[in-house]
């Protein structure tokens, strides 16, 4: 069985939505329809306020890219995000083509205190990168990604994709850790931390980060790295969105062979517990270069699945050695792992996340695979072919790091556990959303803290953070004192 199909199939596909691409222009969009009259607008403290026509006129000459409100073509296109279970109007959307754009749209909004949303891929998964009655920054046609093979780095503009970065660097015979799938934004993947499947061997996204420009809520244009603006550099590398927009990420990049040992096994679902087993003390061994991480589903016609995803980032011949003692374990239905094209293992979630689909997710960061968590795994299963439970392997380059080196707040998380689901038929919602929180309510009790890069409800932004917590809180209130950039996973500026 192939995996691609699989995923396909078993987690209901959508419909991509396709927006337009706009590759280094530099010259003035076509001007979007004027209000005839001023509009309804939305505070940060959520009152209604006034935005007056010439406020917005005034907007709409001052960028390169255009102004759009609603009824404008164009407006229903750009205002619609991956998740389609969100489906909101802002105000107004700013589609920005370089950063001074970027800055007069922040200013906007902050001289008005209007709600701001700032989308990038659009890959939030509660949906925070739009907006009811708000100002929407849109990033979306700066997508591009330049790679300097000299010196091993790929220069990624805020509305670049995964799947660009990965196009852009494996064209030179390099890579840095990106994601699982490939329409998914750089810039919100990276922010809240970046796991992907060289993460053992690489690290997290933020740890190849080495400098970024963005804008703060002053509005003002910056160069941040380990040298200059440090608090800031130190609070975008696992804080998120919260201090302020990135128009363009500088990540290291490492030599790569794109034919990787890679591949997917799959055994029927009564053979989950020898699986499980067998992986919770096999992986603790593991070599850096080898990822492997379990996931259990059921297919359309019923019938359930365990699965493991394999990526060996090195000597094909020393992958097969390292993974033989897993193959042995149980009778797969299918054994996929072969040497192959990276970007075939990079993609091929991508159907089953695709743009339209209606989806909700929750997870938690696990220290260990134990027995107990093995067995709350089996007796969680629910055969249900909208749900999936899956892991993120961790450990390696990634718990080298020190707890407070970057904001990301789980160094020393074995895996990330995830139950999510994926629907197309808006009347499933409250079913489908209810037998997620079913399934994760059952292992959260082994969790500690969440990734909140794909998390829908993301509580307890405190004590997820930590002890880092303090300091983040802290460059929240010296750089956004009035939280415009609120709409993520929120960190309270301090007093």
């Amino acid at each position: 069985m192939n995996r691609r199909n699989f995923c396909r199939t078993a987690v209901a596909a959508g419909v991509a939505a396709s927006f337009p691409a706009l590759y280094g222009c530099e010259r003035k969009m076509p001007v979007a329809t004027e209000a005839q009259t001023s509009i309804r607008g939305i505070s940060l403290s959520g009152a209604e306020i006034e935005l007056e026509r010439s406020a917005i006129k005034e907007l709409g000459e001052s960028m390169m890219g255009p102004v759009l409100l609603s009824g404008d073509p164009g407006y229903d296109g750009v205002r619609k995000v991956w998740n389609g279970m969100h489906d909101r109007r802002p105000a107004l959307i700013a589609r920005c083509l370089n950063s001074q754009d970027v800055s007069n749209a922040v200013t906007f909004a902050r001289q008005r205190e209007l709600l701001l949303a700032v989308r990038g891929g659009g890959h939030s998964w509660p949906g925070k990168s739009v907006c009811d009655d708000g100002l929407m920054l849109d990033l979306s046609l700066m997508n591009t990604v330049a790679t300097d093979p000299k010196v091993q780095r790929a220069f990624a503009r805020g509305g670049a994709l995964l799947g660009a970065l990965d196009t852009s660097s494996l064209e030179h015979g390099l890579v840095t850790t990106a994601g699982v799938v490939s329409h998914t934004g750089v810039g919100g993947f990276t922010l809240g931390g970046g796991m992907g499947r060289l993460n053992r061997k690489y690290g997290l996204a933020v740890d190849n980060l080495r400098s970024a420009e963005m804008i703060t809520a002053d509005g003002r244009i910056r160069r941040v790295n380990a040298d200059q603006d440090q608090d800031l550099f130190w609070a975008i590398r696992g804080g998120g969105g919260n201090f302020g927009v990135v128009t363009e990420f500088e990540l290291q990049l490492y030599p790569f062979d794109r034919n990787v040992f890679s591949g997917t096994i799959v055994w029927p679902i009564a053979q989950a517990r020898d699986v499980l087993e067998f992986y919770g003390e096999w992986y603790q061994k593991l070599s850096d270069e080898m990822y492997v991480g379990p996931a259990m589903a059921t297919m359309p016609d019923g019938t359930g699945a365990i699965m493991m995803e394999v990526v060996y980032n090195g000597d094909p011949a020393k992958g097969e050695k390292e993974l033989a003692p897993l193959r042995k374990i149980g009778k797969p239905m299918d054994d996929g792992v072969k040497v192959q094209d990276y970007t075939v293992m990079q993609t091929q979630e991508d159907a089953a996340f695709a743009h339209g689909v209606r989806s909700y997710i929750k997870n938690g960061m696990v220290s260990e695979i134990s027995q107990e968590l093995v067995n709350a795994m089996l007796d969680a299963y629910i055969p249900d072919p909208r749900l999936m439970m899956f892991t993120h392997t961790l450990g390696g380059a990634v718990k080298r790091v020190g707890e407070l080196d970057t904001a990301f707040p789980h160094r020393n998380a074995e895996t990330m556990l995830g139950v999510g689901g994926g629907w197309m038929d808006p009347t499933m919602d409250e079913g489908a959303i209810a037998a997620c929180r079913e399934w994760y309510q059952q292992l959260e009790p082994f969790m500690g803290g969440y990734y909140s890069n794909i998390d829908f409800d993301a509580k307890g932004v405190e004590g997820n953070y930590g002890p880092a917590y303090e300091r983040l809180a802290r460059i929240k209130g010296e750089f956004d004192s009035g939280n415009l950039f609120r709409l993520n996973s929120n960190i309270k500026p301090a007093v």
